[in-house]
């Protein structure tokens, strides 16, 4: 099979019907073999009898119903395990995504040898104060932390060679990383086409703005999870260490003043009095209980049944 499509939804029962028509459109005028897969996300309204009078009428549709809502996450976590197409593209189901776009970013990932390639909506037409301006500050810190030049990481369209959705994990909200964490697995030709935007027909955005907090919340967690996730002792026991070193340090200062006033018989203030007797003590506790917090992560660690997980690419 060429291509598998996968369409994470929630609550979208009016634009499926054209949706699909629209994809197999441009499969047959393609010659693609394909198959389309709907992930309906514990949607309220009618989207999975939707999408079963759609399954009746076309063998190459199948559909996964969760019983709540879990969030695109984990609807994109359960398409990937359940494709089987050469080439997997993601699009969301309010018709902002072309499926016109289909082609040309399964061309780049069969004949130009990428492992993703992510779609850029270079000119959008969401409001430019709640989503333009953040989306573009979100992006560009994303790009500096992950070293992925991507101008939209977080955009629906994707393409992924069939060896990157079966080898990573999307979890939480992650799926605004995806890039990221198929870069941490290994895939590293990682590219980018300008596609399409059109404005939503039907409907509202599921989305607020609280995705750009939690984005970020998300990126400080894949980034600290891809440095010391495996060896959490590396970042708790280096800062605990310097933490207690240097609270040692300065309560030796401390005592040291104290003695020395008391010798050449000049007044100073009691030690237990002195504010930075007990901020060197806080920093000592400080840097024992971080120490410690990686003492048990490594403990963790070693028991972890994943711990020696690696993705081999090639065998004799």
């Amino acid at each position: 099979m060429n291509i598998s499509v996968l369409v994470p939804l929630y609550n979208e029962a009016e634009s499926l019907p054209v949706l699909h028509e629209w994809i197999v459109r441009v499969m047959n005028a393609n010659q693609l073999t394909y198959e389309i897969l709907f992930v309906n996300d514990g949607s309220t309204d009618e989207s999975w009898s939707v999408i079963k009078a759609l399954q009746a009428k076309d063998s190459n549709v199948r559909g996964i119903c969760f019983r709540r809502n879990y969030g695109k996450s984990a609807a994109l976590h359960c398409g990937f395990e359940l494709v089987k197409g050469d080439v997997v593209i993601t699009m969301d189901a309010d018709l902002q995504d072309s499926p016109d776009e289909i082609p040309a970013l399964y061309r780049m990932i069969t004949e130009e040898g990428y492992d993703l390639v992510s779609g850029w909506k270079q000119k959008r037409y969401d409001n430019k104060l709640t989503k333009n301006i953040p989306s573009k500050l979100f992006n560009a810190t994303a790009r500096w932390v992950t070293g992925i030049k991507l101008h939209d990481m977080n955009c629906g369209l994707k393409a992924y060679r069939q060896e990157v959705v079966k080898n990573i994990e999307v979890f939480s909200e992650m799926h605004r990383y995806i890039p990221y964490l198929a870069k941490n697995a290994g895939f590293t030709k990682i590219g980018e086409k300008v596609v399409q935007h059109r404005k939503r027909e039907f409907g509202e955005s599921k989305f607020g703005m609280s995705r750009f907090v939690n984005g970020y919340l998300d990126l400080l967690t894949l980034w600290f999870l891809n440095k010391f996730g495996k060896q959490p002792m590396h970042f708790f026991g280096l800062v605990g260490s310097l933490m207690f070193i240097l609270g040692f340090i300065a309560i030796v200062v401390v005592g040291s003043m104290k003695l020395y006033a008391l010798a050449h018989g000049v007044a100073a203030m009691l030690v237990g009095v002195n504010p930075y007797f007990h901020l060197s003590v806080l920093m000592m506790i400080l840097g024992c209980m971080l120490f410690l917090a990686g003492f048990i992560g490594e403990l963790i660690i070693r028991n972890s049944s994943e711990r020696n997980n690696y993705l081999i690419k090639e065998q004799f």
